[in-house]
């Protein structure tokens, strides 16, 4: 398996494997595939990575950037990431992970937040901080990996690309 970025081959891939994954996920809104093409179209997509096989996506992960209330630069969300359900469970999603923090890392990001499953975000040194704050959301799920010093007191907002409907 290796991990690389996304061409605009992948566009379609990227959304059928997307909508796959997030299919029967219980917390899924549907729109996870909507999202990723709401922030390509946009200009948001930070960084799109792949995870493939013999030349089946197997998983994929996005980054974009977020915006805090008390003016911090440099922040970003992961997600969504999704991987084939029949590919689950053999650590490609950690592997996308991995990649991900890396390039955030070679970003010079500040840090990175997401809203997840703390079991499965914590190993990858994503915390809660409850001066960090996404509204509307339950505050144990809502997670920050710091990566340049202190984690700001502030509400995150999210790309615009996040509120798509979908099927829009």
């Amino acid at each position: 398996m290796r991990i690389r970025d996304e061409t605009a081959d992948d566009v379609e891939a990227i959304s059928a494997l997307t909508r796959s994954a997030f299919a029967t996920a219980a917390h899924s809104s549907g729109n996870e595939a909507d999202i990723v093409l709401a922030l390509r179209r946009r200009g948001r997509l930070s960084a799109s990575l792949l995870a493939e096989e013999d030349g089946q996506l197997l998983g994929h992960i996005a980054l974009s950037p977020v915006t805090l209330s008390d003016g911090s630069a440099g922040w970003y969300g992961l997600g969504p990431i999704s991987v084939l359900p029949t590919s689950q469970g053999k650590g490609i999603g950690s592997a996308l992970m991995r990649a991900a923090i890396a390039r955030l890392k070679q970003l010079g990001a500040a840090g990175c937040v997401l809203l997840g499953e703390p079991a499965y975000y914590q190993r990858f040194g994503f915390r809660c901080f409850s001066h960090l704050q996404l509204p509307g959301v339950p505050p144990e799920y809502f997670m920050a990996l710091p990566l340049g010093g202190d984690v700001p007191a502030a509400v995150v907002s999210y790309d615009a690309s996040f509120a798509v409907v979908a099927g829009e």
